[in-house]
């Protein structure tokens, strides 16, 4: 395995979730890690656990929808630190419409905005730097969503989401010669901050059951520690106990996949 101590990472939607795990862990392996979100209060939050664990945090306020704002905080990162090693492509979100017959273009837009838009404007705000360096990892923060399609996780995000795998992949087919690797990491259901605004509630139980943003981080870790000749193009993973397969489960092939297969 290779070492982190000493690279760049920039994790955006740092302020909560996936994102707060990642940066703690990202620190502890001794990166330098760059904090991004809409809310600085929570960066500032997360700034602070990275600090108690003895690693080094700067915050980038910043709304990953706007481009021109994207780019500008990819050159400060750049210039301060003279490297950007690894971008996390974490920050997403979720609306409560997920019908076609419940969407408007507004709620399309917010939500093509953050998980699609947001991560190409920062990929296209990196890349230059990591072409230079003729280094550097993406890892993009994406779904089971973005492999199958359910009504649970709506159109717009499963559409996000399928095309920010497309979208990994497609970074690895032009950019290998250049040095650069890009993951696609698609987990099942996380306990996160974004389960508030699904339109069943979910339960503290079922939240326990979930994969925890410390195991995304961990993931995480695994990646970026891989050495720069071996690229992980896609990560799929999933609480054991699957709330999917429970659901299957109860219906009509309940009765033949539970039955004795003694009784003939």
């Amino acid at each position: 395995m290779s070492s982190i101590t000493g690279k760049t990472a920039w994790v955006t939607g740092a302020g909560s979730g996936i994102g707060r795990a990642t940066a703690v862990a990202l620190a502890k392996e001794g990166a330098d890690v760059v904090l991004s979100g809409r809310r600085k209060a929570q960066l500032d939050e997360t700034a602070r656990v990275v600090e108690k664990q003895g690693g080094r945090a700067t915050i980038e306020v910043l709304d990953i929808v706007d481009a021109a704002a994207v780019e500008a905080a990819a050159r400060r990162i750049h210039d301060r630190f003279g490297r950007l090693d690894v971008l996390i492509n974490n920050a997403g979100t979720n609306i409560l419409e997920r019908a076609w017959s419940s969407l408007n273009p507004a709620r399309v837009d917010e939500i093509l905005g953050v998980n699609l838009n947001g991560a190409f404007y920062c990929v296209l705000a990196s890349l230059p730097f990591m072409r230079a360096q003729k280094d550097g990892l993406i890892i993009n923060i994406a779904s089971m969503a973005g492999k199958r399609v359910s009504p649970m996780s709506g159109p717009g995000y499963t559409a996000a989401k399928h095309a920010v795998v497309a979208m990994s992949d497609s970074i690895n087919m032009e950019e290998f010669a250049n040095g650069i690797r890009s993951c696609a990491i698609c987990p099942g259901e996380v306990a996160t901050p974004i389960l508030d605004r699904r339109p069943v509630p979910v339960s503290d139980e079922d939240r326990a059951k979930m994969l925890q943003p410390e195991d995304l981080a961990e993931t995480v870790i695994f990646v970026a520690s891989l050495p720069r000749h071996v690229c992980i193009s896609e990560i799929l993973l999933a609480p054991t106990w699957n709330r999917g397969y429970a659901a299957a489960l109860q219906g009509p092939i309940s009765t033949r996949v539970r039955r004795n297969p003694l009784e003939g």
